[in-house]
């Protein structure tokens, strides 16, 4: 499994938007594409103060999975148009790590 890692920033004023885009378009959109090997996304949200920080973590089978979200050069950003007008600054690239140990709990 691959663990596709991303952030971005807004400004306080621009967080909740921000979030709004991306909860009821981005994620959605990506959902529709029915992408075989991808398994979930999870958001984060971090109040810094001035900026907010948000966390995207993507779930995918493997490198092959992502290439068909993103296409072949994998790590660039998936940062549509409405996102990028309210981010004030964003990682132009994603990271990837291969995970090697994942332990669901009981709960």
């Amino acid at each position: 499994m691959i663990c596709r890692q991303w952030r971005g920033w807004t400004t306080a004023a621009n967080a909740d938007a921000y979030e709004r885009i991306v909860r009821g378009e981005v994620i959605p959109g990506i959902e529709a594409r029915a992408i075989p090997g991808f398994r979930h996304i999870d958001l984060m949200r971090r109040d810094l103060g001035d900026e907010v920080e948000f966390q995207t973590l993507m779930w995918f089978d493997s490198l092959d999975a992502i290439r068909a979200f993103i296409g072949e050069d994998y790590a660039v950003s998936h940062v549509p148009a409405a996102a990028q007008a309210v981010l004030s600054r964003f990682d132009e690239y994603a990271v990837h790590f291969e995970v090697i140990d994942r332990r669901p709990q009981r709960g």
